[in-house]
């Protein structure tokens, strides 16, 4: 941010102004390497902390599923809430610093926000319940491959509880439980076959070779979500256009609050109607969807995390479909005024009829991208939280690909007749049938999304947790029962 705020300020790091905005100074190499410099320090920073900062939250409180179903709020939303109002005040304060007083206080700001933010994560850091690490999951995943495809000729047992299984050495990467054998991906379980080879004989084997029945599905827990996670790509890749295409539609509307109103909306200022519905959506989520939705399903979350997911899918077809109807009224009305050849001409109608587009996006956001998140969360293993949060990042990244990639195919491709999305004239364009064609895809993603929620099978969890009554251990085992009793304790076994 540092970086960026010099590269706007110091003179030698930017081209001198230019007030006719016509044959302009171009910035040069030094400067632009300067900008695209900080740029990537700004990504980098946000690689690390967006993925890291949900389940260092999570940390800081009991996670089971008992305690969570408990709770009268869910940490997901309330993370995103906070995200919500953090893009109001960048969208209207910042902005307006920005607009008004320039660039230097208006990235200043959150500079300094950050800075602030900094020095209260050191001060507190005695506070936090810190998770020691221990080793790199992606090693472990990779050890349990190579020992499975070591082991692709062995048979695998009938009984899987004679596979490997060592509660010693997976303790540090189990403090909430380990996870069970399931009979999805059984190929993997090779990697858990005890050999004669003499594997096992101390109490750590190499992990190349031979691994327990919890690192075994923690590869197969990391399989299972990536069908789910995939389907957001495609919603990530419609909110992609509503940061370029709405803009351009934007600029050619009556953008006045009222006609006796000399204030014009921002073009790209409109997207605060998007983060207003997501704000306010997680409150009313939390406080009436959630007690409301509690009567009729009986549970605890209103419902689950796959229902809320397919829900903000839902929403964001509508989204993208309104698109289409508004931009058909867009053009519409430009026909009538005889404004088709004028792209910089502002056609009589209201910017205010993109508000719903806007809303339903939030909407979408509230449902989905919450849904995921703690999807995401909830379905890794323990030890793979940060990984699994990331790919919720990493989907965002990915769609925004996909979405620039879309548009360059469909402007090559209709460039010989009617091009969809011109270069000049919008006006001249067919953006509605673009916008139906992501509507359709979007039809697609929701068929495969049904599917792959259908046949999903949740991780089973043997939770081990202290009875303060009796001084003894407790196994809750999620999703099936388990008759297995751990060594050297008193079990009481529960359905959870």
């Amino acid at each position: 941010m540092v970086a960026i705020i010099m590269s706007a300020e110091l003179p030698n790091l930017r081209p001198p102004h230019c007030s006719t905005q016509e044959n302009c100074k171009e910035a040069s190499a030094s400067q632009l390497w300067v900008l695209y410099i900080a740029l990537l320090l700004t990504a980098l920073g946000i690689g690390g902390i967006r993925p890291c900062v949900v389940t260092f939250a999570a940390d800081q409180f009991d996670m089971s599923k008992a305690k969570r179903e408990a709770r009268v709020w869910n940490l997901f939303n309330w993370y995103y809430f906070c995200m919500g109002l953090a893009g109001l005040i960048a969208l209207t304060l910042v902005v307006y610093v920005q607009d008004h007083v320039g660039w230097g206080w208006g990235l200043g700001i959150p500079t300094i926000a950050m800075g602030v933010s900094v020095v209260a994560f050191v001060v507190g850091s005695p506070l936090y319940m810190k998770v020691k690490p221990e080793g790199s999951p992606l090693v472990r995943l990779a050890q349990v491959f190579v020992a499975a495809v070591r082991k692709r000729k062995e048979v695998a047992p009938m009984d899987h509880g004679l596979l490997y299984e060592n509660r010693e050495l997976d303790a540090v990467i189990s403090l909430n439980g380990r996870l069970l054998h399931t009979n999805q991906l059984k190929w993997f379980d090779r990697a858990a076959i005890v050999t004669n080879d003499g594997t096992t004989d101390s109490s750590s084997p190499n992990p190349w070779k031979l691994a327990t029945v919890h690192r075994v599905e923690e590869l197969k827990s990391i399989i299972r979500i990536l069908p789910i996670w995939a389907s957001g790509i495609l919603v990530f890749t419609a909110f992609s256009h509503q940061h370029s295409f709405t803009v351009q539609q934007a600029r050619t509307m009556d953008r006045h609050l009222s006609p006796s109103s000399s204030f014009q909306i921002p073009p790209a200022s409109l997207t605060i109607f998007s983060v207003l519905t997501l704000t306010l959506g997680l409150a009313l989520y939390e406080r009436l969807f959630v007690p409301f939705a509690r009567k009729f399903t009986k549970n605890p979350m209103g419902i689950t995390y796959l229902q809320r997911i397919g829900v903000g899918l839902v929403a964001n077809i509508l989204s993208t479909s309104v698109s289409a109807l508004v931009e058909s009224k867009r053009k519409l009305a430009a026909s009538d005024h005889n404004l088709l050849d004028k792209p910089s001409a502002v056609i009589p109608i209201s910017v205010f009829w993109m508000v719903p587009q806007f809303c339903l996006h939030g909407l979408a956001e509230v449902f989905m991208t919450v849904g995921i998140l703690e999807f995401l969360y909830d379905q890794s293993a323990e030890s793979m939280r940060s990984i699994a949060v990331a790919l919720s990042s990493l989907s965002v990244s990915i769609g925004n690909y996909l979405g620039t990639f879309m548009v360059t195919l469909v402007h090559k491709y209709t460039a010989k007749e009617s091009n969809w999305v011109p270069d000049r004239n919008l006006n001249r364009g067919r953006l509605e049938y673009y916008y139906w064609f992501v509507s359709g895809i979007q039809i697609v993603n929701l068929v495969y999304y049904v599917v792959c929620a259908w046949i999903y099978v949740p991780k089973t969890l043997e939770e081990v947790t202290e009875r303060s009554n009796e001084g003894g251990l407790e196994v809750r085992v999620g999703n099936v029962s388990s008759n297995k009793p751990l060594d050297d304790a008193r079990v009481n076994q529960e359905i959870v």
